[in-house]
């Protein structure tokens, strides 16, 4: 028994052996060099390699250098003429029957002979705008016409015929349905300065209402630049419809505000309804006598007031009041007195025979900043 162990272990060296020397030969080394360089495997070449690899490289023809050779083919030239495509498509020219013309090129042709329903006219931009005559039209055939059958505009420098109808249409207005009922542009006011634009501003948002109207222009010293005419101030007090400049539009905005409507509460426990003015622009002179300065009434500097109303139907007008009077006599005493933080003169009854049944209260400019209440 143990001698058959003995034998098998002799067995499996050998063979162990054998295959360590088998696998140390030439057959498991690769073969040849692949690349030149390194040993990449066992696989031996195939055949095809084994030619491609024998066979010299062949350039490819834009990489060899070689010179061209001169070439027997002319050079292409152009006509004088220009090349005709027409007679190239087969469209045109003598062979191809009459020639084919465009739209774009049959219309140019048009314009530049003056064939067209439009006058042609050169010279657009110069002194002598000159009207382009049709093709064959000779000097003799007269002046050419319109299509409107007027006459045209002549050869020489252009001008007007004296019995001629001008309009001018640069400015004209649309027609539009919302400016047919608009002043004439003559009489639009002209483009406000930044002060006439903010005073606007804030009377909007005071809740005044006016609109502007054309400029006023009096003659002499007579006249507002930029009027308006105002029906109603803040609160929804109202006021028959007064021309004004704004300045002084805005001060009798505030002071009917801050002032009369507060003292008539105060009084009367009632707001104001309506503000009934006797006079704002009028072209005169002071007290309208012919030997004073002009009035600030000439520059719709100066508003008059007759009689407030308040809204529970009480009319107080600023005359003069009597004795017992209590209540109207203070109401119109403050308003009066503070109506001088808001203009620079203030007069009425009592000031002179002038101002019995009115306020006078305007912004004229006095010296020094002085203000004259009376």
């Amino acid at each position: 028994m143990a001698y058959c162990f003995t034998r098998a272990r002799v067995a499996a060296a050998l063979i162990l052996s054998t295959a360590l020397a088998a696998c140390s030969t030439d057959a498991l080394v690769p073969p040849g060099q692949i690349d030149g360089a390194t040993r990449v495997g066992a696989i031996s070449p195939t055949q095809q390699t084994r030619r491609a690899a024998a066979r010299p490289v062949e350039m490819s023809p834009s990489a060899q250098s070689y010179a061209l050779a001169p070439s027997s083919t002319p050079a292409l030239t152009v006509p004088e003429g220009g090349v005709d495509m027409d007679a190239g498509l087969g469209v045109g020219g003598e062979s191809s029957g009459p020639r084919v013309v465009g739209l774009a090129e049959e219309q140019a042709g048009d314009i530049a002979e003056a064939h067209t329903s439009q006058p042609v006219v050169d010279g657009i931009g110069t002194d002598a705008p000159v009207l382009v005559p049709p093709r064959g039209a000779s000097a003799a055939a007269g002046p050419s016409q319109w299509q409107s059958q007027a006459p045209a505009m002549p050869s020489a420098p252009y001008s007007v015929p004296a019995n001629t109808a001008m309009r001018q249409v640069a400015m004209a207005r649309p027609d539009n349905p919302v400016m047919r009922d608009a002043p004439p542009m003559s009489t639009m006011p002209d483009a406000m300065p930044a002060s006439e634009l903010s005073c606007r501003a804030e009377l909007r948002r005071l809740g005044v209402s006016f609109r502007d109207i054309p400029r006023i222009d009096g003659g002499g010293n007579c006249g507002v630049a930029y009027p308006m005419k105002v029906s109603g101030l803040p609160g929804g007090v109202a006021v028959n419809e007064t021309t004004l400049n704004c300045q002084v539009t805005l001060a009798f905005a505030r002071w009917v505000k801050d002032e009369v409507t507060p003292s008539a509460r105060a009084r009367y426990l009632s707001g104001v309804a309506k503000i009934e003015t006797m006079g704002g622009y009028s072209c005169r002179r002071m007290n309208s006598r012919a030997n004073n300065p002009w009035s600030e009434h000439a520059h719709g500097n100066a508003v008059d007031i007759g009689t407030i109303v308040l809204k529970n139907g009480k009319e107080i007008d600023v005359r003069k009041k009597g004795f017992f009077a209590f209540r109207e006599k203070g109401l119109l005493k403050s308003v009066r007195s503070d109506s001088c933080k808001y203009f620079s003169t203030v007069l009425g009854p009592g000031s002179d025979a002038d101002h019995w049944n009115h306020f006078h209260l305007d912004l004229r400019a006095h010296k020094g900043g002085y203000r004259h209440c009376d």
